[in-house]
């Protein structure tokens, strides 16, 4: 599925997988954030993502030209996880409607787990 944007000079159309992986690099800039995940479909145990593989960590669909975007994180220990969560979602939502110029309509967080950084 891909994002449309009529202007005055034309259309603009925008993969998910773009959004996706601006989405996910916004996400890892945040405080308390340690990566983005990936959840083994066979096992259901998460690994942390590389940095060339964060849009993996990240769902986006589109639904009437708005954006609902799943994030799959893990966090670093000893931080407020919901404050964590509400941050990332402020930086988000702003950084990704800032990019794409579409209204986001949802973010979801999916705390997959919890690191120490070292």
């Amino acid at each position: 599925m891909k994002g449309r944007m009529n202007t005055n000079m034309g259309k603009i159309v925008v993969d998910t997988d773009v959004i996706a992986k601006y989405a996910g690099s916004s996400a890892v800039e945040c405080f308390g954030i340690v990566g983005m995940a990936l959840v083994g479909v066979k096992d259901g145990f998460s690994r942390l993502l590389r940095k060339e593989n964060l849009a993996q960590g990240v769902g986006v669909t589109i639904e009437n030209n708005k954006l609902l975007i799943d994030m799959h994180i893990i966090v670093a220990y000893g931080v407020s996880i919901r404050a964590v969560c509400e941050n990332l979602i402020s930086n988000v939502k702003y950084k990704v409607e800032e990019f794409t110029g579409m209204e986001v309509q949802c973010i979801t967080v999916k705390v997959e787990g919890v690191r120490v950084n070292d």
